[in-house]
């Protein structure tokens, strides 16, 4: 896959063309972005989004509306333009990412992003003074619990998401120990870290949930959060490749190795498991 190019305020990948620019002559609007296809029908997106305004949650809020329009289809595409609508919100990639995390942060912490709940449970749930954040992407969770004072861990299968993640982790003065690494092998040692949390990670795998979860109850000495959507359909833009239930949930506790599972519904699904060595 082509490496995507940086121009000042544009972004180009091999599936779509962003640029923060007003809105020329034959863009349809969606809300805050514009698009309209070239002659190759490739896509071009327009937007107004500036350091002050970009976020995680607006950015997704937005591109769902061209997914729900059928404009954008699939992962792929759906991540290139999100990286786009962030690379060019400013005048450098540093301050692009610097803003995005920032913002995002705040909106997390202020209640106002739809995730915010989600983290506010997951906070709660922690034990112990350590932990583990498999599946990190942005990391936004893992630099939350370093605020709120825990010793944290993180790992994503995406090297470059671990690059961002410390890069943030620096920029506010936490320590968030990053590490790439998969969910299914993680490259941590048996009961290293109180807690492990698989946040909103699971529905990612097409099989292997198993292995995953028992992988989280090796390495966790007193608790194993994970939380899950709750959708009809699985959200092919996002990744996700399964519909889960509280049957499913029940399911994966019944296959795990612990000595105790507690299953619960808040903004979607959620399965506390103690290791069996606790």
């Amino acid at each position: 896959m082509p490496t995507p190019t940086l121009l000042r305020r544009r972004h180009v990948s091999n599936s779509v063309v962003v640029e923060q620019s007003s809105i020329p002559p034959g863009y349809r609007r969606n809300s805050l972005l514009a698009w309209a296809r070239d002659e190759n029908g490739a896509l071009d997106i327009r937007h107004a989004l500036t350091t002050d305004t970009i976020s995680d949650a607006l950015m997704i809020d937005e591109l769902l509306q061209l997914v729900n329009t059928g404009v954008l289809c699939g992962q792929e595409q759906f991540e290139a333009a999100a990286i786009g609508l962030i690379l060019t919100c400013g005048d450098s990639p540093e301050s692009c990412w610097q803003a995005f995390y920032r913002n995002s942060l705040a909106e997390l912490e202020s209640g106002r992003s739809p995730f915010a709940p989600i983290h506010r449970r997951a906070l709660s749930l922690l034990q112990g003074s350590s932990v583990l954040e498999v599946g990190s992407c942005f990391g936004f969770f893992a630099l939350r619990a370093a605020a709120a004072g825990f010793d944290v861990s993180a790992c994503d299968i995406s090297s470059g998401a671990v690059t961002l993640l410390g890069k943030a982790a620096g920029r506010m003065g936490l320590t968030v120990q990053t590490q790439v690494g998969n969910a299914v092998e993680l490259p941590y040692p048996t009961d290293c870290t109180d807690t492990v949390t698989l946040i909103h990670l699971l529905e990612h795998l097409p099989d292997q949930v198993d292995v995953a979860i028992n992988e989280a109850l090796r390495v966790a000495r007193r608790r194993v959060v994970i939380a899950v959507p709750f959708e009809e359909v699985p959200s092919p833009h996002f990744g996700h490749h399964q519909r889960l239930t509280s049957e499913t949930l029940v399911t994966w506790a019944a296959r795990a190795d612990h000595r105790g599972a507690r299953i619960f519904t808040d903004h979607g699904g959620w399965l506390v498991l103690q290791p069996p060595g606790a």
